[in-house]
C-alpha cells in the first residue's frame, strides 16, 4: 500500500513537472532567467518548441498505463541532456541541481505503475 500511495505521488509530482516546463519553456521570454538559462546552456530557439513537446509527451506518457515506462524513460533522457549542457557550459550548479530529478524517473520505473486497471 506504501508503495502505490509513493508511486503516485511521484507520479502526480513528475506529470505537473512536466507540464510545467513545457509551459514554461514556451513562455520562456516572459521570465528574465529562463532567457539567461538558455542563452547560458546555448539552446538555441530553434530547439525550444522541441523541448516544450517533449516536455508535454513526457506528462502524457507517464499517465498512460502502456507508456509509463516509456515516458520515464524520455523524462531521465531529457534530464541528462540538460545535465550534460550544464557540464559543457561549465554550469555545475544546474547538474547539481537536476540530480534528484534524474533519481526520481528511475524510481518511478522500480516502484511501477500505481494504478492497476484488470
Amino acid at each position: 500500500m506504501i508503495r502505490i500511495i509513493i508511486s503516485a505521488a511521484l507520479l502526480l509530482i513528475s506529470v505537473t513537472l512536466s507540464f510545467k516546463h513545457a509551459w514554461d519553456t514556451v513562455y520562456y521570454k516572459s521570465n528574465p532567467e529562463s532567457v539567461k538559462m538558455m542563452e547560458s546552456l546555448e539552446i538555441s530557439e530553434t530547439f525550444i518548441p522541441y523541448l516544450a513537446c517533449a516536455a508535454i509527451a513526457v506528462g502524457v506518457l507517464l499517465l498512460i498505463p502502456r507508456t509509463f515506462f516509456l515516458g520515464n524513460m524520455l523524462n531521465a533522457a531529457l534530464i541528462v541532456m540538460i545535465m550534460g549542457l550544464a557540464l559543457r557550459a561549465g554550469n555545475y550548479r544546474i547538474a547539481l541541481i537536476e540530480i534528484p530529478f534524474l533519481v526520481m524517473p528511475l524510481i518511478m520505473i522500480w516502484l511501477k505503475y500505481p494504478f492497476k486497471f484488470k
